[in-house]
C-alpha cells in the first residue's frame, strides 16, 4: 500500500520527464538500459545517484534509468504498462497492491530468487506476505514504515511519568493520568482504521477471512469486537472527533498546539509538528504501540513498497538483478539511513538504532501486518465501510450489529471489487 503517512519524505526531481498522464515506454532492448519506475518520495536523489554509480561500475554493460512516478493514479498506469509491449524492467509498487497486479498474470515469479539469494524467509511479514500470491513471491520487499506513539516529553514529565508503557493496561493508565483539564491524554480520531486494525490483530481477529479463495468481512468476530472495544476505551481519553479520520483536522496540527500528550502516527510526522511549533523541537519522543503483554509490541499496519518485475519487460533478467541489489543488505542499509525507513529484515534494524523514531518504528515492525491480500481490497478502501462502523460504535451503536453491517459490505466488495 502506498504509505503516504510517510510525512516529510524527501521530494525528488526526476531526471526523466514524464509525458502527460500516460506511462513512459521502455527503451530499445539493444540500448543496455534497465528502466526502473520508482515513486516520488521513496528515495532521495543522492541515494539514487550513489546506487546508479555503484551498480553501473559493477555491471559495465548496464545503464540504469530511474523514472519517477506519482502515487495518484498509479494503479491504472501500472496495469497499462503490464499489458503493453514496452513495460519497464522494474516497478516499485505499494506492498498491498501486489495482488491486484499479480491478477493480470503479467508478473515474473521471483520465488526462487527470494529464497536462494535474498533470504526471503527472514523478511518482515508486513512486506513479504502481501507480495506473495497463491504461494508465489511476486513482490520483493524494499522498505517499510508503520505507526508509533509520538509523545510530548514535557507533558509526560509534568505528570511524573518516568517509564514508558509497554503493555496496553499501562498505556491506558498513563493516558488517564495525562488526560487532565485543558490537556488531552491522547488525540485519536474516531475513524483511524489502520490503528483499529492493529488492535484487532492483537486480539487474533482479522479485517476479512479467506476460505477456499472466497473472502468474507470479519469485523463481527469476537476477537475483532474486542479490538474495537479497546479502541473505544483509548479514543475516549481525548477529544478526537468520532466522525472523522486523522486528517480532519490533521492530527499533526492538533498535536502542535502543545496540549496533546500523544498521537499515533509515523515518526516523520514529528517534522511537520516542529515546523508548526518550533518550541516543541527536541521535546518529542517515540515508543512502539504497546501490546497486550510486555513480551512484544502491539500489531501495526505495515505500509511501504515492494519491487516487481513485469513478465513482458525486455530486460527482465537484468531487472531481477537490480531488484536483488536494491533489496540486499548493503543498499537496504543505505536506504534505511538515508530515508529513515525500516529495512526489509528485522535483523537489519540495528542500522537505525541511533534514530529514536525509526528505531521505535523498527521495533513495532516486527509485529507488522498488511491488509487482506485480495486483489479487490482497494475497492474496500475506496468506499471504506470500516470508518462509518467505527463512528457508529463510538456514538453508542450496538457493536455486534454495526460490525455485521460493515462485514457484509466488505464481503460484497471482495467478491466483485
Amino acid at each position: 500500500m502506498k504509505i503516504r503517512i510517510l510525512a516529510g519524505a524527501v521530494a525528488l526531481v526526476s531526471s526523466v520527464a514524464l509525458t502527460g498522464c500516460g506511462y513512459l515506454p521502455g527503451v530499445d532492448a539493444d540500448s543496455g538500459t534497465v528502466t526502473v519506475w520508482l515513486m516520488k518520495g521513496s528515495a532521495s536523489q543522492g541515494f539514487l545517484d550513489r546506487f546508479k554509480e555503484s551498480y553501473e561500475a559493477e555491471h559495465p554493460s548496464v545503464e540504469l534509468e530511474f523514472v519517477l512516478q506519482e502515487w495518484g493514479g498509479i494503479g491504472p498506469k501500472v496495469l497499462k504498462a503490464l499489458d503493453g509491449d514496452d513495460a519497464p524492467d522494474v516497478i516499485e509498487v505499494g506492498n498491498t497492491q501486489v495482488a491486484q497486479y499479480a491478477q493480470s498474470g503479467q508478473l515474473r515469479d521471483l520465488t526462487l530468487e527470494s529464497l536462494r539469494d535474498l533470504g526471503g524467509e527472514d523478511w518482515l511479514p508486513g512486506l513479504a506476505e502481501p507480495g506473495k500470491v497463491d504461494g508465489a513471491q511476486y513482490g520483493i520487499p524494499w522498505y517499510a514504515a508503520n505507526r508509533v506513539v509520538i509523545y510530548n516529553k514535557d507533558l509526560f514529565a509534568q505528570a511524573g511519568i518516568t517509564e514508558l508503557p509497554t503493555t496496553r493496561d499501562e498505556w491506558v493508565e498513563v493516558t488517564e493520568r495525562l488526560n487532565t483539564t485543558g490537556q488531552q491524554g491522547i488525540y485519536l480520531a474516531g475513524q483511524n482504521w489502520y490503528v483499529l486494525a492493529g488492535f484487532i490483530w492483537d486480539e487474533g481477529g482479522e479485517l476479512a477471512d479467506e476460505s477456499g479463495g472466497d473472502w468474507q468481512g470479519a469485523l463481527d468476530s469476537p476477537a475483532a469486537l474486542r479490538g474495537m472495544d479497546f479502541y473505544k476505551t483509548l479514543q475516549a481519553l481525548g477529544d478526537g472527533p468520532r466522525d472523522a479520520d486523522e486528517q480532519t483536522p490533521p492530527e499533526t496540527d492538533v498535536f502542535a498546539e502543545g496540549t496533546v500528550a500523544q498521537i499515533i502516527s509515523v515518526p516523520g510526522s514529528a517534522a511537520l509538528i516542529e515546523q508548526q511549533n518550533p518550541e516543541l523541537k527536541g521535546k518529542l519522543g517515540y515508543f512502539p504501540i504497546p501490546g497486550k503483554s510486555a513480551k512484544k509490541p502491539g500489531a501495526v499496519f505495515t505500509g511501504g513498497s515492494d519491487l516487481i518485475v513485469p513478465e513482458s519487460a525486455d530486460r527482465r533478467s537484468e531487472g531481477v538483478e537490480v531488484v536483488k541489489a536494491l533489496a540486499g543488505e548493503e543498499w537496504q542499509t543505505e536506504l534505511a539511513r538515508a530515508m529513515s525507513y525500516v529495512p526489509n529484515k528485522p535483523a537489519l534494524a540495528r542500522v537505525v538504532e541511533g534514530q529514536e523514531g525509526t528505531s521505535a518504528m523498527a521495533q513495532g515492525a516486527t509485529e507488522g501486518r498488511a491488509t487482506p491480500n485480495s486483489p479487490y481490497w482497494p475497492a474496500v478502501e475506496a468506499d471504506n465501510p470500516i470508518k462509518p462502523y467505527m463512528t457508529a460504535v463510538l456514538e453508542g451503536g450496538d457493536p455486534a450489529e454495526e460490525a455485521k453491517k460493515a462485514s457484509d459490505r466488505i464481503s460484497a466488495k471482495l467478491v466483485t471489487g
